[in-house]
């Protein structure tokens, strides 16, 4: 092995008498190079391979290779890289194909040869990298994908991307991306033969044997490939997708027209395509023909114009099509109309209007979701339709009486428009409701009751959730308990709810800390309180908080009652409980701590 290294040194040796002969580098920096290079290709001809060391030594020769470019720069000398800079690709290149035999599965050590060819290399190079890889990968489309994209805009050759393409779809043949980056390539190629032969027309130059044909100009092959792909995958949105794609291109208007008509002929079904023919409307002049509205009342008038045609287009496949994604698309249409900014009052009025409308037809299909009556309910409230908002709340509530959204939905309502059944109902919902799921409902009946009842009310509904709440859900409820007693009764309640929860675990950290900030906001700020709830934190924190840690120290040493011979003794504690990365982390902060004392 040792001669093989030692040949592979001499092997680089007229490159660096290169580097050093033009200036680049200096003696010392050559002998550094030797060194890490020799330990680098030990690494890669020993009898067991690591990738990492593949990685390190193609890293190596990447980031000299930019150092070689930075200094030419600042020199300005630009000659002698056929014996410098294109030896060391040729050999970062053997490493890569060295690699990538050994561990072919791996798709990201190809990428990076990929990435490596693409900024060093030569397109032949890249050509057959990604022929190597392919043969490999051949399951994966989206290595196909940026072969074919690579062959077609870095090489500029149609025909090899065609080909890629072709041989893709052999391995893929149902693949929706495969198709839509096909027909992509297919009107680019077609846009950039037009350009070309504009450009011949224009300047008047004999084309001699070049022909172009007419089909081919407008398109024929990426309509082909549209006509296949369609027989293969009747999806309505690879349709859409297709058409989305072919309106990129001006010239190819009669090929949009045809996938129109197709999508609505082949997918009458599909809410999808009842939505694209909608707002596609957005996109049509009223009156073509017509100069374009220019002043602002005119502008208004015509998206309202527009914005009519789209409903009459939902109306009509509500009709048709009474499903619930229907409706949602209908509805979905209307609020993205209603939430685009407008100085119009009546523009605003109507997409209101058409909004409630399109909620109501839903509503009374029996097609309107949980999420969407929530939405329908909030958009009430939002603009002071009360007893409306109460009656769609209400209707939502009975169709999801398991859904504790809906009942928030309700109380909300009945809370706004001041109801006296406000803890009727939270004392209903409840009832219906699985304790597991009801945590945003007491929260919220507790934030009601501190501005609508008594504190003995409030303290009440708390009392009764931290009952009704277990396991993890019951630490948010303990630290908003812990809030309101301090909000409402000062520390000397606050320290009456922390000793009436202390033994109600779990708990959180910010439950201890709060007790520990509200004793220091205090006058009379008492260690000996101090000491307990940090006692009480580490016996459920301390084996995974360092900060609990570190800061019980400090309290010891800063606090004018503190004792700070006692740090000794916690710091030992924190050693034995603390685990990991947790105790290297303490030791870290301890040992900053002592350095910033001194």
């Amino acid at each position: 092995m040792a001669e093989i290294i030692q040949e592979r040194i001499e092997d680089r040796l007229p490159e660096l008498q290169q580097l050093e002969r033009i200036g680049l580098f200096s003696r010392a920096e050559i002998k550094a190079i030797i060194k890490k290079a020799s330990d680098l290709e030990y690494r890669i001809q020993r009898r067991t391979l690591f990738k990492e060391d593949f990685i390190n030594y193609v890293q190596y020769e990447i980031n000299l290779l930019e150092l070689i470019q930075r200094r030419r720069v600042r020199i300005g000398y630009s000659f002698k890289k056929d014996e410098i800079e294109n030896s060391i690709v040729h050999r970062v290149q053997g490493v890569f194909r060295r690699a990538s035999a050994k561990w072919k599965d791996d798709v990201q050590l190809w990428l990076s040869y990929v990435v490596f060819c693409k900024k060093w290399a030569t397109k032949v190079q890249l050509s057959k990298v990604f022929s190597a890889m392919l043969a490999i990968h051949s399951n994966k489309p989206a290595l196909w994908i940026m072969a074919a994209k690579w062959e077609m805009e870095d090489r500029l050759s149609s025909e090899s991307a065609r080909q890629l393409f072709l041989r893709a779809l052999r391995f893929h043949p149902e693949c929706p991306k495969l198709y839509q980056e096909y027909f992509r390539m297919e009107l680019m190629h077609a846009e950039k033969l037009r350009k070309e032969k504009q450009e011949f027309e224009k300047a008047k130059m004999d084309v001699g044997n070049l022909e172009y044909a007419e089909e081919i100009l407008m398109g024929e092959l990426a309509r082909i490939i549209y006509k296949n792909s369609v027989n293969i995958i009747k999806s309505a949105e690879f349709h859409v997708s297709l058409l989305s794609i072919a309106q990129l291109f001006d010239f190819a208007k009669d090929l949009q027209r045809e996938i129109y008509d197709d999508l609505q002929a082949l997918h009458t079904d599909d809410p999808l395509t009842w939505d694209y023919v909608a707002r596609r409307e957005l996109e049509i002049e009223s009156q073509p023909g017509e100069e374009p509205p220019t002043t602002k009342q005119t502008k208004v008038a015509e998206v309202g114009r527009r914005e009519e045609r789209c409903c009459a287009v939902y109306e009509e496949a509500v009709k048709t099509l009474r499903t619930e994604a229907m409706c949602k698309c209908y509805i979905n249409f209307c609020m993205e109309r209603f939430a685009k900014k407008t100085s119009s009052r009546h523009l605003r009025e109507k997409r209101l209007e058409r909004t409630m409308v399109a909620f109501r037809k839903a509503h009374d299909l029996k097609l309107l979701s949980e999420f969407q009556y929530k939405q329908w309910s909030e958009l009430l409230l939002h603009h002071d339709f009360l007893t409306e908002a109460l009656e769609v709340a209400g209707a939502g509530m009975e169709l999801f009486r398991g859904s504790v959204t809906m009942w928030q939905v309700k109380l909300q309502v009945l809370i706004a428009s001041k109801s006296p059944d406000v803890a009727m109902l939270f004392e209903e919902a409840f009832v219906h409701l699985k304790p597991q799921i009801c945590l945003p409902l007491w929260i919220s009946w507790a934030e009601w009751s501190e501005g609508a009842k008594s504190q003995e009310d409030t303290e009440a509904v708390f009392k009764k959730a931290v009952l009704a709440v277990t396991g993890g859900d019951s630490v948010t409820l303990k630290d908003k308990y812990l809030d309101w007693a301090y909000r409402s009764g000062g520390y000397k309640k606050a320290r009456a709810v922390f000793k009436s929860l202390q033994e109600s675990r779990p708990f959180s950290v910010d439950f201890f800390r709060k007790m520990i900030q509200f004793e220091k906001e205090q006058e009379s700020c008492k260690m000996a309180n101090l000491r307990e709830y940090y006692e009480r934190a580490l016996r459920e924190f301390g084996s995974v908080d360092s900060d609990l840690w570190m800061d019980y120290i400090k309290e010891e040493l800063n606090h004018p009652l503190g004792r700070p011979e006692h740090c000794g003794q916690i710091y030992w504690r924190a050693m034995k409980m603390l685990q990991g990365e947790s105790a290297e982390l303490f030791v870290a902060k301890h040992a900053v701590h002592q350095a910033g004392q001194l």
